[in-house]
């Protein structure tokens, strides 16, 4: 149905969720919203709407864990999909330095490949300001 494809160029046509998903691209990681909201600055609901929006649009999956809801890409196969993958992938890196340090410097916080810290916490303040 045509209404598939228009929800996903839709999806990707506001500037965030597009710098979200472009991260999403070139990590290969699940994210959760309060990783991505330390990683892009912004708040809860505005993080949160935008995954959700994305997930709806069948570019993400979610999975629960505890009290986690983690996001990834959707690698469904589906030849739309991977162009639209492709297509991301290939927005140069320049325009997302700050959100390639931020994101490394929030993933290396993970215990065994867990978010086990909230978003804004002390521990993250004080990991931005040792990197700087």
């Amino acid at each position: 149905m045509l209404t598939t494809y228009v929800d996903t160029l839709k999806a990707l046509a506001d500037p965030n969720r597009l710098r979200l998903f472009w991260l999403l691209t070139q990590i290969d990681q699940r994210v959760c919203v309060a990783e991505a909201m330390d990683v892009l600055g912004d708040s809860h609901y505005n993080v949160s709407r935008n995954l959700k929006t994305l997930l709806k649009a069948n570019l993400l999956t979610a999975s629960r864990e505890g009290k986690w809801v983690f996001y990834t890409l959707n690698n469904d196969g589906s030849a739309f999909n991977q162009q639209i993958l492709a297509a991301v992938r290939e927005i140069p890196a320049e325009r997302f330095q700050k959100e390639i340090k931020r994101c490394q410097l929030r993933l290396a916080m993970r215990k065994n490949g867990q978010c086990v810290v909230g978003p804004n916490s002390e521990e993250w303040e004080a990991a931005l300001a040792a990197s700087d």
